[in-house]
């Protein structure tokens, strides 16, 4: 599992992003470049990195499901994700 503080800081960058999104389109619209540099730098989407949504870790990360293959694997295998079925031929 991930550190606490990283996952924190992740949220942290989510809030700003969602925070700032109109006023940066805004500026990008304008060709205001400076005033794009005078945001804060966490408040762009590009730094935002997927992580799991129950453990935090940043690879092998679902985009369908939001959560780590090895958490996705642990779900399915309990039966917790409905549709899922272990496949076998």
């Amino acid at each position: 599992m991930a550190r606490k503080s990283i996952i924190a800081r992740e949220r942290k960058r989510e809030k700003l992003v969602a925070k700032y999104a109109a006023k940066r389109a805004e500026l990008k619209a304008a060709g205001d470049y400076e005033g794009l540099d005078k945001l804060p730098r966490n408040s762009s989407a590009v730094r935002l990195h997927n992580r799991c949504r129950l453990t935090g870790r940043p690879k092998g990360y679902m985009r369908k499901f939001g959560i780590s293959r090895v958490t996705f694997r642990q779900m399915a295998a309990e039966g917790k994700i409905p549709g899922i079925t272990k496949s076998s031929w």
